[in-house]
């Protein structure tokens, strides 16, 4: 599984899987990245540590 942020692969057992309002499930890895985009209404691409592989321009 990676996470929904950084699409960093996450090891089974760990994270923390978030239900957004429309039922979709959102794995993190940590809660710097749950922050991120929930909270703080971040894009990934805008940032070197997350390197989102999206495929997004």
């Amino acid at each position: 599984m990676k996470c929904a942020f950084c699409s960093k692969a996450i090891e089974e057992g760990t994270g923390m899987m978030v239900v957004d309002r429309n039922g979709k499930l959102l794995p993190f890895d940590s809660t710097k990245c749950e922050k991120n985009m929930l909270k703080l209404n971040r894009d990934s691409r805008d940032f070197k540590w997350a390197n989102n592989q999206s495929g997004r321009k």
